[in-house]
């Protein structure tokens, strides 16, 4: 065997089951020097060698090299040399299709809401203090996105109202729009974004207060090929995941036709199974272990598909592994925790941070693909809108222009 140092080389001896070598390690008292081990491994390929052609054909397939996506490195650079501009251009354009109310006739002006849109929106882009973004929000008005520079705390207080919830809402589903001719299959999970403040009690059992921090919990479906969200639910952090999937699929195929849904067990169900076949899709979902599929139907056939072709069905149900990584990308650029300390605030400050990682993705496949953004349109804000405060039994009325 040839030394490491490339110095000479060593001769190993298997006359003696453990072997033997003329290594200086070998002789000072080690009992398998790296020589003995290197010279076992080559013996057992010598004697592989001759093996019949079915089981070298075999061995070649476990050992074939794993595919792999290369980075088209120039579309990259490209997007994320220019993303912070062409974000401001995108958020403009696309709050520019929000239908404003008109301001109150008495009492100082209000500031405008698509202003406050992308003010809310930018500053959680910008991952800083509302004080300290102030500076890339006077920028932004020089360029003309907006119409004029609000105060720090206008911008937290517009967070602060419920009302931004389903405008954000409709945004995030708008902004995927320009990719629905690429996405055709879909995943859905949910995850927790952190909050800054605490939930206390008192622990009976153990006789002593306990704490934990507070968080959102999120639910969204998003598209298996670019990651981007094209529907999202926000429920208390106490609910169940499934639920939430009939909403996420009938919001995602009013914009994406709906080819498949994969998910995990925990959205398991003839419901859910139900509710993607009426989008036109074919769901995968893992099957509990004591599923019977007796029940009929979709959800019958999708048990029989598991049970009896089942390396079919995993290969159509870990796409669903995309929608992790589309928690990645939000959590690693736009952080897995949350600024806001009411409820309210909270919840917009996800919905703000989906949307721009939406952006994100547009711009990104701008340069990768040679997508064009189109018109995404305008949809209607009502002056008054009925809103149902998440995590509340009640609907309270609120004013736009408050």
């Amino acid at each position: 065997m040839p030394s490491q140092s490339g110095t000479g080389v060593y001769q190993v001896d298997f006359s003696t089951e453990a072997g033997a070598c003329t290594c200086a390690d070998f002789k000072a008292g080690t009992v398998r020097c790296k020589h003995i081990y290197a010279a076992s491994y080559a013996r057992i390929k010598e004697k592989n060698t001759g093996r019949d052609a079915a089981v070298n054909e075999e061995l070649k397939a476990i050992t074939a090299k794993r595919q792999t996506y290369p980075q088209v490195w120039p579309a990259y650079n490209r997007a994320q040399t220019n993303e912070k501009d062409q974000f401001q251009k995108l958020l403009h354009t696309l709050c520019e299709g929000v239908k404003a109310p008109k301001d109150r006739k008495k009492g100082r002006p209000s500031l405008p809401l698509r202003d406050a849109l992308f003010s809310c929106t930018f500053k959680v882009y910008s991952t800083v203090s509302a004080r300290r973004f102030m500076s890339d929000l006077r920028v932004s008005n020089d360029r003309g996105f907006i119409s004029k520079t609000p105060h720090y705390n206008s911008i937290i207080n517009y967070l602060e109202n419920p009302a931004l919830f389903p405008i954000l809402k409709a945004l995030v589903e708008q902004s995927s729009r320009p990719l629905r001719t690429i996405d055709d299959a879909f995943a859905v999970d949910s995850t927790g974004f952190m909050a800054c403040r605490f939930t206390r009690w008192f622990d009976h059992k153990y006789g002593k207060p306990r704490e934990e921090h507070d968080w959102v919990k999120c639910h969204i479906a998003c598209g298996v090929k670019t990651n981007v969200v094209t529907a999202v639910e926000i429920g208390t952090r106490e609910a169940n995941d499934a639920p939430f999937l009939p909403a996420l699929v009938q919001s995602t195929a009013q914009n994406f036709k709906v080819g498949e849904v994969s998910a995990d067990k925990a959205y398991g169900g003839r419901k859910n199974v139900e509710a993607i076949e009426a989008a036109g899709g074919a769901a995968f979902i893992a099957v509990k272990s004591n599923a019977t599929g007796e029940v009929g139907g979709g959800w019958e056939k999708m048990v029989k598909y598991f049970k009896f072709r089942q390396d079919e069905f995993l290969g159509h149900y870990h796409k669903r592994s995309n929608v992790e990584s589309t928690f990645s990308m939000i959590k690693r650029k736009f952080g897995d925790s949350l600024r806001s300390r009411t409820d309210v605030a909270m919840i917009n400050e996800t919905l703000c941070k989906l949307l721009c990682h939406n952006l994100v993705v547009l711009i990104h496949e701008m340069h990768e693909l040679g997508i064009d953004p189109m018109d995404w349109g305008s949809f209607p804000v009502p002056k008054k809108i009925v809103v149902s405060e998440p995590g509340h039994a009640r609907e309270s009325v609120v004013n736009l222009s408050a």
